[in-house]
């Protein structure tokens, strides 16, 4: 399987309500996300795209568009912390994001390959697919998933 990667970078603030640690305060990251793809390799002479799974600055501009540029630096807030929901709501123009579970990176791993799959499946017809993406919370820590 020949596969082809493009890592991006954004912050973003988030909190883990219940963790046990000073990770249930209010506190940010400087997050990385590696997107690999996986199909076959298109063959059109003359095209930009010729001999390409995917052009990486593609990659790059839709990672952008539903992901990148709407996390980055906005607060990601798990929907049912009321106390950091409303609080961020004071805020006049503030960027918060929503999302339906703890901001975990393994569940903003999950979300986020979500996201992604859409955009990426089958561009070109030749069977692109979102094969794995990591989430790198800090250097040493991430979340992996991968398309089974």
């Amino acid at each position: 399987m020949l596969t082809i990667t493009r890592k991006l970078e954004f912050d973003a603030g988030h909190r883990i309500p219940d963790h046990k640690s000073q990770c249930r305060n209010l506190h940010g990251h400087r997050y990385t996300l590696e997107i690999t793809l996986t199909g076959n390799i298109i063959t059109a002479e003359g095209n930009s795209d010729n001999g390409m799974i995917m052009d990486f600055s593609d990659i790059k501009a839709l990672a952008k568009e539903h992901l990148v540029d709407v996390w980055d630096h906005s607060f990601i807030v798990y929907e049912k912390d009321a106390a950091v929901r409303d609080f961020l709501a004071t805020l006049p123009g503030h960027k918060t994001v929503v999302i339906d579970r703890i901001p975990t990176v393994e569940n903003l791993a999950h979300v986020a390959f979500g996201i992604l799959k859409s955009a990426y499946k089958d561009r070109y017809g030749t069977g692109l697919h979102l094969h794995k993406l990591v989430l790198h919370e800090t250097p040493n820590c991430w979340a992996e998933i991968t398309d089974a």
